[in-house]
């Protein structure tokens, strides 16, 4: 045991470098627990409590081996179950770099009666841990235990576990805990609810949320116009972006990154035009990331030379996504020689591609018939290093199924190093069905249905290729697996923007509020068409019904309405633009052709895969799609 002499010779050596953290904790480890206790007692600065040290103490801990020391400090003195600094030890010790969670679990198994600061400690360290969902089953713990009382803390905590594991079910039940809990009032409680509702897609409770704070501060408006984007409310985003505006707040990143989103899934580029003005104005722009969603924005709206602008003028430095998301929108558009030049100017800045950018060039190529162009991109993309995956592959299986090599993808199919996902094999069945390859339609068709595929699509694509071989019996039999199966096709729908306004229509619809007139034009244009030598092409429709009703359907998707719509709503010579969620039938591609020249308009339409531009009844595809 030491003197009090050693001791006072010891605690000269700690004044001396006290100034280190270091210092101290050496102290603490080397002396053991007479040291701890006169530590306490004897080191504490004037005017400082043993309690208010130790709290000062635990600012300083760097490391593990330092939450430790303190922790041993408290059990050598006594003060471990009833020290009021604990909870911050533990919470150090949950959530901190230098922290252990599981470490944090092991203290929490010494206390005999845990407080509610003991319990958040632990659920907040769950909370962001790899592993959400643990916070919640410690909160449920929690709410049983006699020790403690659930607050606003633990359950902000336990919600950002939710909306980490996107648990709603979980986060309802905690929503309805605070309302009984009386805390529901919380600020950053409801902030809380309110992301986890709209990363989850729970849009309207999000907005019931939204509207019930007295109070809301950008991060409340952020988390639902980022959920409104993300999920199926591109609409409402834009709106509440609108709202914001009105409101005379300002918003930041990340709202401009949420109404970005929006305008581009919606193609609104009027729209998109206004923020982009914003951004300029608040110097948004100098953020890289900013800028990369304006270039996508710009893209997706079809307007390649307006993103190609951004790209020109960004007065930050580009990052390879830049380069990437300018190739993606050269290759959406058919732009392929644009699209290899691009990333020739990319190599000469000194950026190294990687995955996403030779992804983009094989899709120029496949959208641009570059074939033996999309071949050496791949090629050169295993020779830099790149390691190609599914989607690699699929692409190129893709390039040369349009072109008419099928045995060649399937060969590349048969060899991959990857396992073949959905994807491909219903690119190999699409390019069967083009070319009327009836042996390996039907092997690309049994691995879609191994594989637990329930598309439509690969229903429809096997039932033409047995149609154009006059193979009835077999159109029959696939038609039938259907019904057994309950295939359903997604519904399409398409969007238009009018004057600033966007119209959405599905198939057949008569909702719109100028429907009639819409319909009066649908005829007018068929009959037009009809002049051309246009016939429909009634393959397209899969119902079991006669001839005559299979044109009516065709006459009435939902690109056609949208078109139609266009051509009453907007002024001659004004181009159209449409936006579908699924891929054009051909039917409506040939339909379109002539209407641009009939009616001398501009027509742009973006599919689920790339953008058709028609003009003067050509398309910018080349009928390669």
């Amino acid at each position: 045991m030491l003197s009090n002499a050693n001791l006072f010779s010891a605690y000269k050596g700690f004044a001396i470098s006290s100034e280190t953290n270091e210092g101290c904790f050496s102290l603490l480890r080397i002396k053991g627990r007479l040291i701890f206790t006169w530590l306490a007692a004897l080191s504490c600065p004037r005017g400082m409590n043993g309690m208010a040290y130790i709290e000062s103490l635990l600012t300083k801990c760097a490391s593990l081996s330092h939450i430790k020391q303190v922790q041993a400090h408290l059990i050598t003195t006594g003060t471990f179950q009833f020290c009021p600094s604990r909870p911050k030890l533990l919470e150090l010790c949950a959530i901190s770099r230098c922290g252990d969670l599981h470490y944090a679990i092991s203290i929490f198994g010494q206390i005999s009666n845990p407080l509610t600061n003991d319990w958040n400690a632990v659920i907040r360290g769950f909370a962001i841990s790899p592993t959400p969902t643990y916070a919640v089953t410690w909160y449920r713990s929690m709410s049983r235990a006699s020790s403690s009382k659930l607050d606003a803390l633990t359950c902000s905590f336990a919600l950002k576990a939710c909306a980490r594991a996107l648990a709603l079910v979980e986060a309802k039940q905690i929503h309805c805990q605070t309302i009984k809990l009386g805390v529901y009032s919380d600020v950053l409680l409801k902030t809380t609810l309110l992301d986890v509702y709209a990363k989850a897609g729970e849009l309207r409770c999000a907005k019931k949320v939204f509207d019930e704070m007295s109070v809301r501060d950008i991060a409340m408006w952020n988390a639902l116009i980022i959920g409104l984007a993300q999920g199926d409310d591109p609409h409402g985003a834009l709106s509440l972006f609108k709202r914001m505006r009105e409101e005379n707040l300002m918003p930041n990143e990340i709202t401009v990154l949420g109404a970005l989103s929006a305008c581009s899934q919606l193609g609104a580029v009027k729209e998109g035009e206004r923020v982009h003005r914003y951004i300029i104005e608040e110097k948004l722009d100098s953020n890289v990331i900013v800028c990369n969603a304006v270039i996508d924005m710009f893209a997706k709206c079809g307007f390649v030379d307006k993103a190609y602008m951004v790209f020109e003028k960004m007065s930050c430095e580009r990052s390879v996504v830049t380069w990437n998301t300018l190739i993606m929108a050269l290759a959406m558009n058919g732009n392929g020689v644009e699209a290899l030049a691009l990333f020739e100017k990319m190599k000469k800045c000194g950026v190294d591609g990687d995955g996403v950018t030779y992804l983009s060039l094989i899709c120029a190529c496949n959208h641009a018939g570059l074939v033996e162009d999309g071949i050496r991109v791949f090629d050169l993309m295993v020779a830099c290093g790149v390691q190609p995956s599914v989607k690699h592959y699929g692409s190129v299986v893709d390039l040369l199924g349009r072109a008419g090599r099928i045995e060649e993808a399937y060969r590349m199919i048969s060899s991959m190093p990857v396992v073949p996902d959905v994807v491909l094999w219903q690119s190999l069945l699409g390019a069967c069905k083009t070319y009327g390859n009836v042996e390996l339609a039907e092997i690309a068709s049994r691995k879609l249905v191994e594989m637990g595929s329930n598309s439509c699509g690969d229903f429809v694509l096997l039932s033409n290729v047995y149609a154009a071989r006059k193979r009835w019996d077999d159109v029959g039999k696939v038609r039938e697996a259907m019904k057994n199966r309950d295939v359903r096709k997604v519904p399409g729908f398409s969007y238009i923007e009018v004057e600033g306004e966007i119209h959405k229509f599905v198939n057949g619809d008569q909702s719109h509020l100028k429907w009639r007139e819409i319909y009066v034009k649908l005829d007018e244009i068929g009959f037009r068409v009809r002049e051309f030598g246009y016939v429909p092409e009634t393959s397209y429709v899969l119902h079991d019904i006669g001839e005559e009703d299979k044109e009516k359907a065709l006459c009435y998707h939902s690109e056609k309405l949208a078109v139609a719509f266009g051509l009453i709503g907007t002024s001659e010579g004004t181009p159209i633009q449409v936006i579908k969620n699924l891929r054009i039938c051909g039917d409506c591609h040939e339909v379109i052709k002539l209407v641009s020249k009939i009616y001398n308009r501009e027509i742009i339409v973006r599919d689920r895969a790339r953008f058709h531009r028609f003009i003067d009844g050509s398309c910018s595809c080349r009928d390669y799609w």
